[in-house]
């Protein structure tokens, strides 16, 4: 009857293209801080996060911050190598500054010379292999405070071989992770489950909100950039994380493929905080944005209470 009522109240032209676009949804994953958020799991995370992403056969990258490959000045090895059973297991590798930076707390002059020094052993691993080091991930999602600085450091990268990686799926996934790693420390495993269906439930009012947030946008759903970050949360919950994904018709996709889509040349604006790609190209555009959901009151509480 609900279906009747459907086809009586839209022609079944219209029914058919819903259909179809539903039926054709792509998203990029991406990972964030590479090896890990936490060291203390480094050879945990990347091993189960490969073996997971290769079961399901979704191609991804990772983002490295190179401070975590280094023991003071020497390269430690062990972390290293993480990398490169990342990259042997077929995924790419991007630069995401050396040291995490905030190019609101540092000169342009720092911020170019943490880029240019989050390199070195990315790009050596990756050449290698016969591979190249190609993109480039701002810190916290801030392209610059002002246009000026925007438009500078864009032609610094340009400059050095980078294309940057946006995101359209942007979300507060490290509120989840934190509270989780802490009740894995505690190996309180009640807590750790209760954490693990918040998030799962979560991120899909996330991924609900940038699929409208794109049709209503661009009328039609971008091929969609996950952002999520190495950490114990993503490496548990990956499997159901990727079932979630699957369940709404999502093929996946690599990052190279994603920037294929024409909604990716749309003029973007700077922004003070980490925002989506597809708010950026509706602020250029004169619109409001319109935030994404928020984690629950209770697992805000969690953040800043559980010890």
């Amino acid at each position: 009857m609900r279906s009747l009522i459907f086809l009586i109240l839209f022609p079944v032209t219209i029914y058919s293209q819903v259909r179809e676009q539903a039926s054709h949804r792509y998203v990029a994953f991406t990972f964030d801080d590479l090896p890990s958020t936490h060291d203390v799991n480094a050879k945990y995370i990347i091993e189960h996060l490969t073996e997971k992403l290769l079961r399901h056969h979704v191609p991804t990258i990772g983002f490295v911050n190179e401070i975590k490959l280094y023991n003071g000045e020497k390269p430690n090895q062990a972390q290293i190598s993480l990398l490169e059973h990342w990259v042997d297991s077929g995924f790419d590798l991007g630069n995401h500054s050396y040291s995490h930076i905030s190019i609101d707390k540092a000169t342009l002059a720092e911020y170019k010379a943490d880029v240019l020094r989050g390199e070195k052993i990315t790009r050596e691993l990756l050449s290698k292999r016969g591979k190249k080091l190609k993109y480039y991930r701002h810190t916290q999602l801030r392209t610059g405070p002002t246009p000026e600085i925007k438009k500078d450091l864009e032609q610094f990268l340009r400059e050095h071989d980078y294309t940057v990686a946006p995101v359209t799926i942007d979300n507060n996934e490290y509120i989840f992770a934190d509270i989780y790693r802490r009740a894995k420390l505690k190996n309180d495993t009640a807590m750790m489950k209760t954490i693990g269906v918040e998030y799962l439930k979560y991120m899909e009012t996330i991924v609900t909100h940038f699929e409208k947030l794109s049709m209503d946008f661009l009328g039609y759903e971008v091929k969609q950039i996950l952002l999520l970050h190495a950490n114990t949360l993503n490496t548990d919950y990956l499997d159901e994380l990727i079932q979630m994904f699957q369940n709404r018709n999502y093929e996946f996709i690599s990052l190279d493929a994603a920037l294929k889509d024409r909604a990716y040349k749309l003029e973007d604006v700077p922004a003070k905080k980490g925002l989506s790609w597809l708010h950026r190209w509706m602020l250029a555009k004169g619109l409001e944005i319109q935030e994404e959901p928020s984690e629950s009151e209770a697992i805000s509480e969690l953040f800043k209470s559980y010890k």
